[in-house]
């Protein structure tokens, strides 16, 4: 998956792997015939391992998933929504490196703490890929076969580059990041931050953190209260970006937002002109 910044006509990709490998293109990744071939011969059986199973990305994900098997004759035999607990995913990956499935896909929840449990799968013999994030200590081609995600980097970049138009000379602007140790999220931000200062180093940032999406909406409030001066907040995606918007709007406060993923909530406020202004998305090929 790849990501444009605004003005850009061609694709780009601003961003790294979690061990600063440069990605190649969705749409440049192809089997070979033969490979084709034997795929289809082998009818492999997969399971995938979400972070969540109910917002619009995930949806978009599972359904491109289970269509790509599908013309290989690979079944998609199990479906685990981990509701971002770790330990859920972590019983789910020790359950499956003892289940009959040649490969696993998964989005690890968090980093050191799922680390082992996905290490053991690849050890059990399982196949593994991974969504956006690498734990911290696995290495690709041995503990992983590969990391696919969108460009984190260049999301914050976009979402950076579209909330500066709301904000004034010497505004203040917010960032609601996640407070759980992982690499997507983590990446936009700092991209965000990296634009701002550079091309807006009259901005001053301030952050609130949320650890559960419950907390978004009084994380976004207890920014604003510290920061009167706040123009604009940039949310790491778009489920938390709306439990601010709606926390805010319930205190009667309207503040420019921009966040990451193409939900139809987001997509919908945007287009009635409500708080969100601008949505950095992935392009899922």
């Amino acid at each position: 998956m790849n990501s444009k910044t605004p003005g850009d006509t061609a694709m780009s990709i601003a961003g790294l792997g979690p061990h600063g490998e440069r990605a190649v293109p969705a749409d440049q990744i192809q089997l070979t015939p033969a490979d084709a071939a034997q795929a289809l011969t082998r009818r492999f059986s997969v399971a995938l391992v979400l972070h969540t199973t109910t917002s619009d990305w995930s949806k978009q994900e599972l359904a491109g998933i289970a269509a790509t098997l599908g013309l290989y004759s690979a079944a998609l035999v199990e479906v685990v929504d981990c509701n971002f607990d770790v330990d859920l995913q972590v019983a789910a990956l020790t359950r499956l490196a003892r289940e009959p499935v040649d490969a696993v896909i998964s989005i690890p929840i968090g980093n050191a703490r799922v680390a082992a449990a996905h290490r053991d799968l690849t050890l059990s013999g399982r196949k593994l890929v991974l969504l956006d994030n690498a734990p911290t200590g696995m290495l690709p081609g041995t503990d992983y076969a590969s990391v696919v995600s969108t460009d984190n980097f260049g999301l914050g970049q976009s979402c950076a580059a579209m909330l500066s138009a709301h904000i004034p000379p010497n505004g203040a602007a917010g960032i609601l990041g996640y407070g759980i140790d992982f690499f997507a999220t983590h990446e936009r931000e700092i991209a965000f931050r990296k634009w701002m200062g550079s091309h807006r180093p009259d901005v001053t940032l301030v952050r609130e953190r949320f650890a559960e999406l419950e907390g978004a909406g009084p994380a976004a409030l207890e920014m604003v209260q510290k920061t009167p001066g706040l123009s604009g907040i940039f949310a790491v995606w778009d489920v938390p970006a709306m439990k601010a918007v709606r926390a805010l709007a319930q205190n009667g406060i309207e503040l420019p937002f921009t966040t990451v993923d193409l939900g139809n909530e987001v997509a919908l406020d945007m287009a009635r002109r409500g708080m969100i202004k601008g949505i950095g998305a992935q392009f899922a090929v």
